[in-house]
């Protein structure tokens, strides 16, 4: 409730239960004395009936004892009393405050370049290391806040799926559809979609950027040297986490004709990621199964967070005035009160 005029004072909604339920109080120490008062003024009471005093009334004892209008004598203690207790509601300062938060992030930019060469489809993953990394590249990207998140896949040649960009909807319906007909070149250009990442990155002016490169290969295609590549990247400023995806040793791979599952070999050479993670001041990691990748893209959200920032701004409106003026109604009453027969009833 607003108090912007005479009207708004004199509603009785200042005096119901939610309105006080709905304050917030500046001094709450002064609401003590709504007790305390009227426990003063019934010890005065007491002691003046334990004296015993003896009225002079125009009025038979009997009479006045018994008659129900005597107790209009109450009246005005009773305005008396409401008048009190305004002044203290008054003096606690009864408020409503308004907060208002703007929060805004000062994002960062990462790059995810993606491997979608064939040896992608091996189902040490379920279903494939593929449709893992896709998966797992999902949920990163809806976990982010602000940030510009872009993809590069690379095979035997690097391609660039989506600049920077902070439509997140977007950019997850596109790794969705992400598959391996998407590149005719065969092999894995590591230094190529190294050097394409970079290359979106160039123009970033981000106070930090990042680029998350998963591969399950060595660089055995492309004419951009994987090396070259990470220190052009680490003198833009960039940040390099490598992925190394796969398990050594015999991996199922499709099915034979019994429908059993077939086994190849399969070797992954972690030197050249490391050399990258090296070179771009990030990590390597290794992942073996879906869980760790899973693991490893939660360590690098953790690692990479965009600063967020807050300003709050507070609100706040007294309503005291209503109160002391709802004391100056009381206390006029109460004047008229004391000057009427209704406070000399027992002496007229």
């Amino acid at each position: 409730m607003n108090a912007n005029s005479i009207s708004d004072w004199l509603s009785w909604n200042w005096f119901l239960p939610e309105t006080f339920q709905s304050y917030e109080w500046e001094n709450p120490w002064a609401l003590h004395l709504l007790w305390v008062v009227p426990l003063i003024l019934l010890i005065r009471k007491l002691t003046k009936l334990m004296k015993k005093p003896v009225l002079e009334l125009s009025l038979p004892g009997k009479i006045s004892a018994s008659n129900p209008w005597t107790y209009l004598r109450m009246v005005p203690t009773i305005f008396f009393l409401l008048i009190v207790w305004m002044i203290i509601i008054a003096l606690a300062r009864p408020q409503r405050s308004n907060e208002k938060v703007e929060q805004y992030t000062e994002g960062i930019d990462i790059m995810l370049v993606l491997d979608i060469s064939e040896s992608m489809d091996l189902q040490d993953f379920e279903p494939n290391r593929l449709e893992a990394a896709k998966k797992t590249a999902i949920d990163f990207i809806n976990g982010r806040l602000g940030d510009r998140i872009g993809m590069v896949i690379f095979a035997g040649e690097a391609f660039s799926l989506a600049p920077l960009t902070t439509d997140y909807e977007l950019l997850t319906d596109l790794i969705g559809e992400i598959n391996f007909e998407m590149m005719d070149a065969k092999g894995t250009a590591i230094g190529s979609a190294v050097a394409t990442a970079t290359n979106r990155m160039r123009k970033s002016d981000s106070k930090s950027k990042v680029m998350v490169l998963l591969s399950d290969g060595d660089n055995n295609a492309g004419n951009v040297d994987p090396g070259f590549a990470a220190e052009l990247a680490a003198a833009m400023d960039i940040t390099i986490y490598t992925i190394a995806v796969g398990k050594d040793g015999m991996v199922p791979y499709g099915k034979d004709f019994f429908g059993r599952p077939q086994m190849v070999e399969s070797y992954l050479n972690e030197t050249t990621l490391r050399d990258l993670a090296r070179i771009g001041k990030g990590q390597f990691f290794r992942a073996t199964d879906d869980g760790a990748l899973e693991n490893i893209f939660e360590q690098i959200d953790k690692l990479e967070k965009a600063e967020i920032i807050e300003s709050r701004y507070k609100e706040t409106q007294d309503y005291y005035r209503a109160y002391l003026f709802w004391g100056i109604v009381f206390f006029f009453i109460w004047l008229t009160l004391k000057n009427t027969f209704i406070n000399n009833f027992l002496l007229d």
